[in-house]
């Protein structure tokens, strides 16, 4: 069994945290006081970062 790609990983955890970002239940929670000492930003570039680390890896070396 392969592993799935990790771009595509990649992509759809992004997605993902799209999501929750907007989803009602996570809104109210911040209505409500919930201050994480990472949010869902931080998540996201993370994510972003990775994504750049496996890019710079990919281009071939000059």
């Amino acid at each position: 069994m392969s592993s799935p790609n990790l771009y595509q990983l990649l992509e759809q955890a992004q997605t993902l945290v799209s999501e929750i970002a907007t989803h009602p239940d996570y809104k109210q929670l911040l209505d409500e006081g919930y201050e994480p000492d990472l949010n869902i930003a931080d998540a996201s570039t993370a994510l972003t970062y990775l994504q750049w680390e496996l890019e710079r890896n990919q281009q071939p070396s000059l």
